[in-house]
């Protein structure tokens, strides 16, 4: 068994292999570090690996980077799992741009495959083991026969079995949080859109609903899940869909009627909360959690990921008025290492939760291509790595729950 932390290549028909006379490296922003073994975790089982097309793998070899003879390989990790570290390569001149995927660096070490991550949260709920089951497709006809001519279950039901959308099946599977698309359009043009993306950059690994459903669509799907599920949660603001505030009117009244009909459960939007009045309006309809997708406490970059029509201000006031209304409010944080760890982003995070003291953290390892991420942020070196980075702001907060999941708030 060999101590070594060695990199690895791929060749065009996606075979990995190992290169023993090469030390393995880590990327962090647009920095690269030998790997250690302080730096890294057996790969989990259900990660997946990639081979990145147009981009030579890197290597450490008598105190230098130097470019490997084979293509770089990545993990991708499951949820749970906090990336430290990027791959790192070298782009070919005109390589296209990297689909949406949270790119882990990965190495072999003590004769394994390891990633340079660490594991921030455990939830049995969200195990791949519980999804994809053979019995999905059976339980997909129940719920279509029971709630017939239902746009909102056909669009889940696709998103369940062409895009093994986790939050799609719990539906079908009668149990915990279930994604309840509602708007086709956003008031944002994120950089890392996972269901809108304009022709000539990467794909979208999710279809957008092109519909608006009905109020009595919101709420049948709303009172069937939250009836028949333990611990059930229903979602609006899911993948498959832009800004859920922006249909604020019909979310409001499918919520009063869901209420009308059972107190069960828990009612959460995932939301940039960008649409204050639109927030506002929810909240009061009865509301109980919200997530709040967010990349910067700093609005300068805030605005260059979201390009959105509304700025980081009116994001903070529709924070503001949920905590005031005793909502449970999360910040779903896209990370990239060697950007939300800055210096600079830490002190903006520090002011932003100290006046805006929310429950939790949620880290989702950002799906882009880095080398794009970095050439539309600011450069900037002074960064604090992951591991310290969550470190510091846990001793800062002892009452914020930093994670990577939801969780069921059984007091609402």
């Amino acid at each position: 068994m060999s101590n070594r932390i060695t990199a690895l290549i791929a060749n065009d028909a996606g075979e990995i292999f190992d290169v023993p006379e090469a030390e393995g490296v880590g990327r962090v922003g647009e920095k690269f570090f030998k790997l250690q073994p302080k730096d890294l975790i057996k790969l989990p089982d259900s990660a997946d690996l990639m081979f990145l097309p147009q981009r030579q793998a890197i290597g450490f070899r008598r105190g230098e980077f130097f470019s490997l003879e084979g293509q770089a390989v990545s993990a991708i990790l499951p949820q749970g799992y906090t990336r430290t570290h990027l791959p790192a390569f070298k782009k070919i001149p005109n390589a296209q741009i990297l689909p949406l995927y949270g790119y882990t660096a990965v190495v072999l070490y003590k004769d394994e495959l390891h990633a340079a991550a660490l594991y921030t949260d455990e939830n049995h709920k969200w195990n791949p083991e519980h999804y994809n089951t053979p019995k999905l497709k059976n339980f997909i006809r129940r719920v279509k026969k029971d709630l017939p001519n239902n746009r909102i279950v056909a669009q889940v039901a696709n998103c369940s079995l062409k895009w093994h959308c986790l939050t799609a099946q719990n539906l079908f599977y009668r149990r915990w949080e279930c994604g309840v698309p509602t708007s086709p359009t956003c008031n944002a043009n994120c950089l890392g859109c996972i269901s809108l993306q304009a022709a000539e950059c990467c794909p979208s690994p999710q279809s957008r609903i092109t519909f608006n459903p009905t109020v009595e669509e919101i709420a049948d799907v709303g009172i069937y899940h939250l009836n028949h599920s333990a611990e059930g949660i229903i979602s609006f603001g899911q993948g498959c869909e832009g800004e859920p505030s922006l249909m604020a009117e019909n979310i409001c009244a499918a919520i009063k009627k869901i209420r009308a009909t059972t107190s069960k459960g828990q009612i959460n939007i995932n939301t940039n909360a960008g649409f204050t009045a639109g927030i506002k309006k929810i909240v009061d309809a009865g509301l109980n959690s919200m997530r709040v997708s967010i990349i910067s406490a700093n609005a300068d970059n805030y605005q260059k990921y979201y390009r959105a029509g509304y700025k980081l201000d009116a994001v903070k006031n529709s924070i503001r008025y949920a905590l005031d209304k005793n909502v449970h409010v999360s910040l779903n944080m896209l990370y990239m290492p060697g950007f939300n760890d800055r210096e600079s982003e830490f002190a903006a995070w520090k002011n932003f939760l100290e006046e805006l003291p929310v429950q939790m953290i949620q880290i989702r390892n950002l799906n882009y291509d880095p080398d794009e991420f970095f050439t539309v942020m600011p450069p900037d070196k002074n960064f604090l790595g992951t591991k310290k980075f969550l470190h510091e702001l846990q001793k800062i907060f002892p009452a914020l729950m930093i994670g990577n999941f939801s969780h069921y708030l059984p007091n609402q």
